[in-house]
């Protein structure tokens, strides 16, 4: 019971990041960051270079263009996904470069719209699509919800993990059948199901989390 309490606490407080972050991520600490490692395919060191990545890139677009752009930086295994709105087409093209550029940065997905700066409702509304998605997937029990990342921006829901084939295809069916998402972005890396149970190893808590009444 204390187990599923803490994962569903760390639920919450990881789709409430949104909302707190503003252009920049935050880090999450304590409970989230113990339960989300535990389930995460990614070494402690990978993820940790993740949000390294991630602060690094969004310090060099904001010191560059300030509050002029709208940036949310999400890196998963070196992987790189940009979402949010800049003015113009050649904005986008300077912050992928410094994206791209970023050490140990492995690819940049672009994802970046030339559009207005999006409200606090829009993005509100984003991340409560965000927990929708997330609790679908643990409802759903077909795997660790913490494997697959969920990134919400205008309505369009971008997924990113390492993930077997049955797992993508299980999140994807999810997220596009989420009411209020207008469109899904499959960013899964897939391996092997010979590969996710060596990643997984002797980790009593890979699966599903446990669900009592």
């Amino acid at each position: 019971m204390k187990t599923t309490r803490r994962y569903w606490f760390a639920l919450v407080l990881v789709a409430a990041l949104p909302l707190l972050q503003g252009c920049f991520p935050v880090v999450a600490t304590g409970v989230a960051v113990g339960v989300m490692t535990v389930t995460d395919r990614r070494t402690v060191g990978t993820q940790t270079e993740d949000e390294t990545i991630e602060w690094k890139i969004s310090g060099r677009v904001g010191e560059r263009f300030g509050d002029k752009v709208h940036l949310n930086v999400t890196s998963y295994n070196r992987k790189v996904l940009l979402t949010g709105e800049v003015p113009n087409e050649q904005t986008k093209l300077d912050i992928g470069e410094i994206a791209a550029k970023t050490e140990n940065v492995l690819v940049a997905y672009n994802e970046l719209q030339v559009a207005g700066i999006s409200s606090l409702t829009a993005r509100s509304s984003d991340s409560y699509i965000t927990s929708k998605v997330k609790t679908r997937f643990i409802d759903a029990g077909q795997f660790s919800p913490n494997r697959v990342k969920v990134v919400t921006e205008a309505q369009v829901v971008y997924l990113l993990g390492i993930v077997n084939e049955n797992e993508a295809r299980s999140a994807i069916y999810v997220a596009r059948t989420t009411e209020g998402v207008r469109k899904v972005v499959n960013v899964l890396e897939v391996i092997s199901e010979e590969e996710a149970r060596r990643l997984d190893g002797g980790n009593k808590n890979s699966g599903a989390p446990e669900r009592k009444e």
